[in-house]
């Protein structure tokens, strides 16, 4: 049906699988609504189609159907597909939370069905709350709320350490250390991709961001060279490394 309409937008709230049927709740968005449900009622895979809610260019439509391809891949698996569930030009994109055997088995049982897919990642979920230590948090929080990363900056680095009452120097290296383990966390979701051409880009753009840092560090008249530089050159604590 998406294929059909590709301006139409189908997002699946909720559905659940029967022995043999799906159930699904949706939200239809489209210019003509009404050449959507028309087109949904005469598929030969959708036995019920039930406007439950409707608004201008929206409705909320319950289905059924005797194909439920993508529930039964789940169901054997034993993953549950994350909802809501947005599909655009015959392409779902689904996000599912198992172990690594069970998303293995998700996409043996999209091979038997002959659905076709692409994995576009795989990663370790950590619990943000875990990923830093309570003083950490603390610090990163007021620092936040102080403006210390704000562009321009609200407040200097010995401001957020006289505020919760700590050394410039401490308040250097823990922020750094908070800084390196949220940023690393962050580019681990990111897509690789090979640098090619785009390393002489990376390296102009790496010596603009030292230009500007340096700049930052000069214009802050609390900036004490000795005790950061001090804190700078100390080895961080390895990052624990995760596999999924």
């Amino acid at each position: 049906m998406s294929r059909d309409f590709p301006d139409a937008g189908f997002r699946v709230l909720t559905a659940v699988p029967d022995d043999s049927a799906g159930f699904a709740l949706i939200r239809l968005t489209a210019r003509d609504v009404d050449d959507v449900l028309a087109a949904m009622r005469d598929h030969d895979v959708l036995s019920k189609v039930s406007v439950m809610a409707r608004g201008d260019g929206v409705a909320t439509v319950r289905i059924e159907t005797t194909a439920p391809l993508l529930l039964v891949a789940a169901k054997r698996s034993g993953l549950p597909i994350e909802m809501p569930l947005d599909i655009e030009n015959g392409v779902a994109e689904v996000e599912v939370t198992g172990e690594h055997e069970r998303v293995a088995a998700l996409g043996k049982r999209f091979d038997e069905m002959g659905l076709e897919y692409e994995v576009e990642r795989v990663r370790q979920r950590v619990d943000p709350v875990r990923l830093l230590t309570d003083r950490q948090q603390e610090l990163l929080l007021a620092a936040v709320e102080l403006g210390y990363y704000d562009v321009p900056r609200q407040s200097t680095l010995t401001e957020v350490a006289d505020h919760v009452g700590i050394a410039k120097s401490t308040c250097s290296e823990t922020l750094q250390r908070v800084e390196r383990t949220v940023v690393r966390e962050f580019v681990d979701d990111l897509p690789t991709r090979p640098l090619g051409d785009d390393a002489d880009a990376a390296g102009a753009a790496d010596e603009g961001a030292d230009a500007e840092a340096d700049a930052d560090a000069e214009s802050d008249p609390n900036t004490d060279g000795g005790t950061d530089a001090e804190a700078d050159t100390e080895p961080a604590p390895s990052r624990p490394t995760y596999h999924s």
